[in-house]
């Protein structure tokens, strides 16, 4: 994305490509309704979500965006994400395919949970 560095994700989004941008206002949407007390940061140029560690981020690329919530967050789901590409620690989603968006919540409703099972048992 050329131009000044985004800070915020809205930014983000908005220098994102145009064919991309609804795909991407509807992540963060999603992702902002699961984890709405989390920390938005863009960090190495990519949103990112923190409660208190990373949560997940997602990312524009021209022709697709990625998703992010770490390898163990989508170990759980290699079932069903099956039918779409994936690395170990991303989900891509092609901007002329649906945004897969109940299992985005599940995957980043897991993560969330996940990490504040961590986070109480760091106390304790």
């Amino acid at each position: 994305m050329p131009g000044k560095r985004p800070t915020t994700i809205a930014e983000y989004i908005r220098a994102a490509p145009r064919e991309g941008q609804p795909h991407l206002r509807r992540i963060y949407a999603i992702l902002k309704s699961v984890a709405p007390e989390a920390e938005e940061a863009i960090k190495w140029g990519t949103p990112f979500f923190v409660e208190p560690r990373f949560l997940f981020a997602f990312s524009a690329h021209k022709a697709h965006l990625s998703f992010a919530p770490t390898q163990a967050g989508l170990e759980r789901f290699r079932k069903e994400l099956e039918k779409h590409k994936t690395t170990k620690e991303l989900l891509q989603i092609p901007y002329d395919k649906p945004l897969p968006e109940d299992l985005i919540r599940k995957i980043a409703e897991y993560r969330l949970r996940e990490m504040r099972k961590r986070v109480d048992k760091a106390f304790w």
